[in-house]
């Protein structure tokens, strides 16, 4: 991806619907904030009305689906903003290490923060990490696959 940087108030002027495939009610971020060749944040407030939200607490699964959707959200940004392209799909084909800390409660902003280990031939592999200021929710490493056309 090359040294690509974009400004904060730039990526958090984007709706994230328009470079997710996901759509509401499985939209799992609020606002891309970072984006580089080999990061990228996004920032979710938990909210009550989320379809991942137990007890109010966001779940291991819906924080799962949070890391998915950080990667989703750099792969449809560097389609859309830097290739011009659509928006791809993508799949997970591994998690391991996936270390819950704690979950959030609800009114939680937490920040999603995946850095790229390898990305080639439509493979990335990445540490991700799930933080509210120096509160770690999640770790992990995770693999994905983005869909061909």
């Amino acid at each position: 991806m090359g040294s690509i940087q974009f400004s904060e108030d730039f990526l958090r002027s984007i709706d994230v619907h328009t470079i997710l495939p996901q759509q509401e009610p499985f939209v799992m971020i609020d606002k891309l904030i970072a984006f580089s060749a080999d990061a990228s944040t996004t920032e979710t407030t938990v909210s009550d009305s989320n379809i991942f939200v137990d007890n109010g607490y966001f779940s291991a699964s819906g924080m799962m689906e949070n890391i998915a959707q950080t990667c989703a959200a750099r792969v449809g940004f560097y389609n859309k903003y830097v290739l011009h392209n659509e928006v791809q799909i993508g799949f997970i084909g591994a998690i391991r290490n996936y270390m819950i800390h704690e979950l959030p409660a609800v009114g939680t902003v937490i920040h999603t923060k995946v850095d790229i280990i390898q990305d080639i031939f439509g493979m990335t592999l990445a540490n991700a990490t799930i933080v509210s200021g120096d509160k770690v929710f999640v770790t992990a490493e995770v693999k994905l696959s983005v869909e061909t056309v």
